[in-house]
């Protein structure tokens, strides 16, 4: 699977790939320049149960993590997911 990273100054995505198909999508909005709000998740109904939302979460991490950014997590998956993983939740906006 690879994940694909979209940013621009307002919106981003986390687009997730399995043999060159878009399997996923997770989308975000910046709330200023130091967090961002995970506001939509979706996965193609052939990959659902594959893990295609959790590596799409985890490219979201690993991306705030390394620029020093905090999540909002707004979407149901997203925010679930944080709550059931404490070793995610340092990127958490306290």
């Amino acid at each position: 699977m690879e994940v694909k990273q979209n940013n621009d100054e307002k919106h981003g995505s986390f687009e997730a790939f399995i043999d060159g198909k878009r399997a996923g999508m997770m989308t975000y909005t910046w709330a200023g320049e130091e967090r961002f709000i995970i506001d939509h998740t979706e996965v193609e109904e052939a990959y659902n149960g594959k893990g295609v939302g959790k590596e799409m979460l985890l490219a979201a991490v690993d991306f705030a993590r390394k620029n020093e950014k905090k999540i909002i997590p707004l979407c149901p998956f997203a925010k679930a997911s944080f709550q059931k993983s404490q070793e995610l939740q340092d990127v958490l906006v306290n």
